[in-house]
């Protein structure tokens, strides 16, 4: 009975924070967070969606522009993000969306 309260443990427990799985769990759960955020903010959702198919100057300039317009949707997104952002700190390391698409993409073919 020891064993299977040792197995239990051992596969509930969080992943290390400094590591890839770590760093994977917390970057999902922002990410999902942030799905449900933009599903009930359609306009920022449509900002955000639009400048996927923009030039990186034309991008900064309409997201920048929408979230000087609607501040308070800004912050809400800067305290979904906080736990990812707050790993980033406590691990002293930076992991970029960018560094996330080519974990996606080499996993993926």
């Amino acid at each position: 009975m020891a064993a299977a309260a040792t197995v239990s443990s051992t596969a509930d427990a969080a992943p290390a924070p400094c590591t890839a799985s770590g760093f994977a769990t917390t970057a999902s759960g922002v990410l999902s967070a942030a799905g449900g955020y933009l599903d009930n903010h359609p306009d920022a959702n449509n900002v955000l969606t639009a400048a996927v198919n923009q030039s990186p100057a034309e991008a900064r300039s309409s997201v920048r522009g929408y979230f000087v317009a609607h501040p308070s949707e800004f912050l809400d997104l800067q305290n979904i993000a906080r736990p990812l952002t707050d790993l980033r700190s406590q691990c002293n390391t930076s992991v970029s969306p960018a560094q996330l698409a080519a974990l996606v993409d080499a996993l993926t073919g």
